[in-house]
């Protein structure tokens, strides 16, 4: 999950950096990506936890002014953290370990992965990505770390909170330290709602209250916590404003308090504290992941009708055409050129050197342009023919997405315009490897001769009669016109030849035999067109389309991925499902 988790922040961050900060879909993507932060650190504290032994963590949370460093230097009772009257003074995370060994915080080096510790003096207030530690002492906390975070409210607090969140999530316990005069703002309720499902201990210091207006302020707090969140409202400390020093019944009261939060912690339902907030924020995150599924889903049945309608076409307009179909003739013209008549074979040999000198000469001259400027064969042009027609086709069904998808206008935009962009390349591929697939299928074509003539053997009768018809027709033109010009090569001059051929055979004893060959063979001619050209090419290179689009656009995670990251959310460990 952690893995999924981590992704999915990353391909928002990617699309985010696109948008202009101003729209809409920025704020929206902002939200997501901040909840994201959250459960990532969350999930890795998780690891920390079950990997070795970590101390108990507490932050110090709150808005700008509200009195953060001080109420950390109380609890340490020393001037630690830094303090100041300008709001946003503390923008890094900065830790205080209370009674604890350098090795005790080898973890927080691997947590705050992408930040570097730095010594709280030279932090530098305009690289945010740091954080301090400090190793102090201090006799009524037990060993701990204690962080002093940056505020979540000021203008600048955007930049920095990466930070935050991170402080939030490491956190078992927190302290949320409010004035009277921020104890209402919605930022902070925003925080608390957000970290509600995380189950973590908090304790409240409402700070700079007046003595008249302290059960007021107490009580509308109270209320307002049970109108954002379900759990029982905290420890309350309220402290008086004052110019000196706090008094130190308050100190200590904070402190009694915060040792009474410590041991709330339950770090056993830390896994299930996890799984309840990814399934609080699961859907939102997902919704323009599975909108951009849905679009890729409709594109890939275009693709599947495009692709089916171009077998359709092809069994039409070449294997079941009268004129068109010329492979099962070629395997006929193969099967003449095995019927050499015992004694004869000379005299045919010399009178095709005869025969074929003006051929060669012309095919010789013009092979190369004619291989350049035209199809070689009946079956080029009409597999080129058909995948001209599947680009139109989608083309077309692209544009009507694009009309009736206002949410996915953008991604049938993209699509649009990877398609008119590839086009060239995907016909050219489709080109040449219908050349391979000619090569490839003389084997199938030679096979046929082969069985026939083996078939012949059987009726020795049937074959000397077809041996006497093949020198009649001369069909030693026939065999040279096939190999000057290819598969299927149509002539003028052969066709009697042919047709007096296979009139003899279908009317013999073995012409069911030659109907089932050419059926047979039409069979293995469909089924390698289709695999080779229209699944490897056609539809493999037009269903990876979308991956070729701009990486910093989309999201581009599959079905797949995220029906595994689900199945993950919906069971714990050793495979028992959450209750």
């Amino acid at each position: 999950m952690l893995e999924f988790i981590t992704n999915l922040k990353q391909r928002y961050q990617i699309i985010q950096s696109g948008l202009a900060e101003e729209s809409r879909q920025w704020s929206s993507f902002q939200t997501s990506i901040e909840q994201l932060i959250l459960i990532e650190s969350f999930l890795h504290k998780e690891q920390l936890i079950e990997h070795g032994r970590l101390p108990i963590n507490i932050a110090i949370i709150g808005p700008t002014q509200s009195g953060k460093s001080t109420v950390v230097n109380l609890l340490l009772n020393q001037n630690a953290a830094g303090v100041s009257p300008l709001a946003g003074y503390t923008v890094h995370p900065q830790g205080f370990a209370v009674d604890l060994q350098t090795d005790d915080l080898a973890y927080i080096a691997q947590y705050f992965s992408g930040f570097q510790e730095v010594q709280q003096l030279s932090l530098n207030a305009e690289k945010y990505t740091c954080y301090s530690l400090n190793h102090v002492s201090a006799s009524h906390l037990s060993a701990c770390m204690l962080w002093d975070t940056p505020d979540f409210d000021s203008i600048d607090a955007q930049s920095y909170r990466e930070g935050v969140l991170k402080s939030l999530a490491l956190a078992d316990v927190l302290v949320l330290v409010v004035s009277k005069e921020k104890y209402a703002d919605q930022s902070v309720w925003d925080a608390m709602a957000l970290i509600e499902p995380l189950n973590q201990p908090v304790l409240v210091v409402i700070n700079k209250l007046i003595a008249d207006s302290q059960s007021l302020v107490v009580d509308s707090f109270k209320e307002r916590w049970q109108q954002i969140r379900q759990d029982k409202v905290p420890d309350i400390l309220p402290v008086l404003f004052s110019k000196g020093l706090v008094p130190q019944d308050r100190q200590a009261e904070l402190i009694s308090l915060l040792r009474r939060s410590m041991h709330k912690v339950k770090r056993k339902k830390h896994e299930t504290a996890a799984t309840n907030f990814i399934k609080q924020h699961w859907q939102s995150w997902l919704a323009p992941v599975r909108s951009e599924q849905e679009a890729q889903t409709t594109w890939q049945i275009l693709i599947d009708q495009a692709v089916k309608q171009a077998i359709v076409e092809y069994q039409r307009d070449y294997l079941n055409h009268p004129h068109h179909y010329d492979t099962f003739q070629n395997a006929m013209a193969k099967l003449l050129t095995l019927l050499e008549v015992p004694g004869l074979a000379n005299v045919i040999a010399q009178s095709r050197k005869i025969l074929a000198w003006p051929l060669r000469k012309i095919f010789s001259l013009g092979k190369h342009k004619y291989d350049r400027a035209y199809p070689k064969t009946q079956e080029t042009a009409v597999l080129q023919q058909i995948a001209e027609r599947v680009f139109l086709q989608l083309g077309d069904k692209v544009l009507d997405q694009i009309d009736q998808t206002q949410d996915h206008n953008k991604w049938w935009k993209a699509i649009n315009s990877q398609l008119r962009q590839e086009k060239i390349v995907i016909l050219k591929h489709f080109e040449y490897n219908t050349e391979a697939y000619h090569q490839g299928f003389k084997q199938e074509i030679e096979n046929t001769a082969q069985g026939l003539f083996h078939k012949l053997e059987e009726h020795p009768a049937l074959l000397n009669g077809l041996r006497a018809t093949r020198i009649s027709a001369d069909a030693a033109m026939l065999a040279l016109a096939v190999q000057a010009g290819g598969i299927g090569l149509h002539d003028l001059l052969i066709a009697p030849a042919m047709l007096s051929v296979t009139s003899y055979l279908a009317e013999s004893a073995i012409g069911s035999y030659l109907q089932r060959a050419e059926t047979e063979l039409k069979q293995h001619q469909l089924n390698a067109v289709q695999h080779q050209l229209f699944t490897l090419i056609l539809h493999k290179e037009l269903a990876n389309l979308p991956e070729k689009m701009m990486h910093n656009t989309y999201f581009n995670i599959s079905p797949n991925q995220l029906a595994e990251a689900e199945a993950q959310l919906e069971q714990k460990r050793h495979g028992l499902r959450i209750l």
